[in-house]
């Protein structure tokens, strides 16, 4: 008999927000509107609601476990239920999507040394394209949490290049409309602020140039501009940087932090 805690894939020692963090991954992968409605995701649907109905309630757990003979797996006596090792499931696998899930449930599960050494494995492969193996909803979630592991360890490129992922894919399929505005404030500060210290000039006008391609707040792209224009004028394009500076003038005329570069470049040189 599949038991309700087998059905979410948790222990039967999980605790109240374990069963519902895995309730709503289960969710993700197969609730119909992702699945075209087909007979078999609409029937685990119904299977999934009603044992996270009856798990989340303390009082229907219990009786359900007396009616059924489940124990703790550490307390005395009763039908032990074997838990379901999901990530080693997958490691057992081995394909493509195995790897990809296997990334995002290390990444929710406080694991993602194996999660960065799983992604660099398949992007050494050629295979690192986890929209087509995750679909739409848990992409942007891993790539998401992919991007803060990577920044955590100053890999500044790497994050910049899964926010960029989520932007194009966005751009492409507009899906998580809420979501963006989170991704473009780490953007702005990833870009402007953190590359513009630590990574080299030409690494950060080439990912500056990209965010302009996008459609970002217009005070996000005004500071592109003013970011664009220093690096330019630090590299001696005086024209270039100053073409820039309107550009972003022209999108956020109370733009700050230009006093200096307005004095250099001289607020009303020709362009």
């Amino acid at each position: 008999m599949t038991t309700y805690y087998q059905i979410l894939q948790v222990s039967v020692d999980a605790t109240t927000a374990e069963i519902r963090d895995a309730y709503r991954r289960q969710v993700k992968k197969v609730h119909p509107d992702l699945n075209h409605g087909n007979d078999g995701s609409v029937e685990l649907m119904k299977k999934l609601v009603v044992a996270w109905e009856v798990l989340r309630d303390p009082e229907r757990r219990e009786r359900y476990n007396r009616q059924n003979g489940i124990h703790h797996s550490s307390g005395p006596g009763g039908r032990q239920i074997p838990d379901f090792d999901y990530a080693e499931f997958l490691r057992n696998r081995g394909d493509a999507e195995s790897r990809a899930r296997l990334i995002f449930y290390d990444l929710l599960h406080d694991n993602p040394e194996e999660a960065l050494q799983i992604y660099g494995s398949m992007q050494a492969s050629g295979d690192a394209e986890l929209v087509r193996h995750l679909g739409t909803e848990d992409f942007m979630d891993c790539a998401f949490l992919l991007a803060e592991e990577y920044l955590e360890r100053e890999e500044l490129l790497r994050g910049f290049n899964l926010y960029a992922a989520i932007v194009r894919f966005e751009e492409q399929k507009p899906y998580f409309r809420h979501f963006m505005a989170e991704v473009y404030d780490r953007l702005r500060n990833l870009v402007c602020n953190r590359m513009v210290a630590l990574e080299e000039p030409a690494v950060v006008l080439e990912s500056l140039h990209q965010m302009l391609d996008w459609k970002i707040p217009q005070r996000d792209r005004a500071l592109c501009c003013r970011r664009i224009a220093e690096i330019y004028l630090a590299r001696g394009e005086r024209r270039r940087a100053a073409l820039y500076l309107q550009r972003g003038l022209a999108l956020d005329n109370r733009m700050v932090g230009i006093k200096k570069l307005r004095e250099e470049l001289g607020y009303f040189e020709t362009v």
